[in-house]
């Protein structure tokens, strides 16, 4: 799943560079282990509100992965027709609720979407992933609140990558952490090491499990590193050349292929594996290429006119808007 995800960040940031994709590309190279440890032990019932560096997250969820790419190259067919690009993600049909553009504004609609699976009476449980930079704004006070005072079915997740887009997020986040205001607000909190792949992966299962359990909300603050600047075109000037260098060697997927050829698994299995995941990749991308772009009418669907002003006898209404408000 980390290679999937890996070779899939590859292609969009190839697709980039070659004029193919449009808009801005946040990759989540070198944070593949959250979204691969905690969807692990997801069900298909199971929704989750991602970021917009939300390519990983939607993989792991299972989206469709020729309709991201298609999304991704503005096509027909795309997850979100080819209107939303690459911070609009959304696959309803395996609960990934969507990228989003927003700093924070996933964690309000996880909650959201938390409290409606239990007003339905559903088993499943909402994961919100968010950035470090997230926990300074309002919707994570206001979330985690909620959640708590409900006791509602949700994981929230940190991948805390230590850049608020341009900005080391130490410089401006007060207090002793994140875990910590996460504890302040009643909600159960742990810190792990989100590169390491193994670490997330039990982590998470016995987190979902308490959820489950009816145990109400929990927090997995997994401390990670985006090894790419905070979209495909940011040279990242801003951090230390040694400090990416350092970052590298903590590479999770290199970490794990060591750990795999220590328990015995031999090297050209590890290849093949990378390899397999590149071909699946390159194959969407190719399919991408190949399929047409939106009629020129369809940007006319989707477009809500739910509240415009029209003549009240067309509304049934008693009593007809004022001409002044027709205009």
């Amino acid at each position: 799943m980390m290679w999937r995800i890996r070779a899939f960040e590859r292609a969009a940031e190839a697709g980039l560079a070659n004029g193919h994709v449009a808009g801005a590309v946040h990759m989540s190279i070198g944070q593949e282990a959250v979204a691969a440890g905690v969807s692990a032990h997801l069900i298909k019932a199971d929704v989750i509100a991602s970021t917009h560096r939300g390519h990983g997250h939607s993989i792991a969820k299972g989206a469709d992965l020729h309709g991201m790419m298609l999304e991704l190259y503005g096509r027909a067919g795309g997850s979100c027709a080819g209107k939303g690009g690459s911070m609009h993600i959304a696959d309803f049909d395996v609960g990934m609720l969507g990228a989003n553009g927003v700093v924070g504004a996933g964690l309000p609609i996880a909650v959201g979407a938390a409290q409606g699976l239990r007003l339905l009476g559903r088993n499943a449980i909402a994961v919100c992933y968010f950035g470090d930079g997230a926990a300074n704004r309002g919707p994570f006070l206001e979330s985690l609140n909620w959640a708590a005072v409900f006791r509602l079915p949700v994981l929230f997740v940190c991948e805390d990558n230590n850049w608020s887009a341009t900005t080391r997020t130490a410089t401006m986040s007060a207090g002793p952490g994140i875990a910590a205001r996460a504890e302040a607000l009643g909600v159960p909190a742990v810190s792990i090491d989100g590169n390491d792949v193994e670490a997330v992966d039990e982590t998470a299962g016995r987190l979902i499990a308490d959820i489950r359990a009816g145990g109400g909300p929990r927090l997995l603050h997994a401390r990670t590193y985006r090894l790419k600047g905070h979209t495909v075109t940011d040279p990242a000037p801003y951090r230390p050349a040694e400090e990416v260098a350092a970052r590298w060697e903590d590479d999770p997927i290199a970490r794990n292929a060591a750990e795999l050829k220590a328990l015995g698994l031999d090297e050209d299995e590890i290849a093949a594996i990378e390899a397999a995941e590149t071909r699946r990749i390159a194959d969407v991308v190719a399919a991408a290429l190949a399929a047409p772009f939106p009629e020129t009418a369809a940007a006319f669907d989707d477009v809500q006119d739910v509240g415009r002003p029209v003549p009240g006898a067309e509304r049934g209404l008693a009593h007809p808007l004022p001409a002044e408000h027709l205009a």
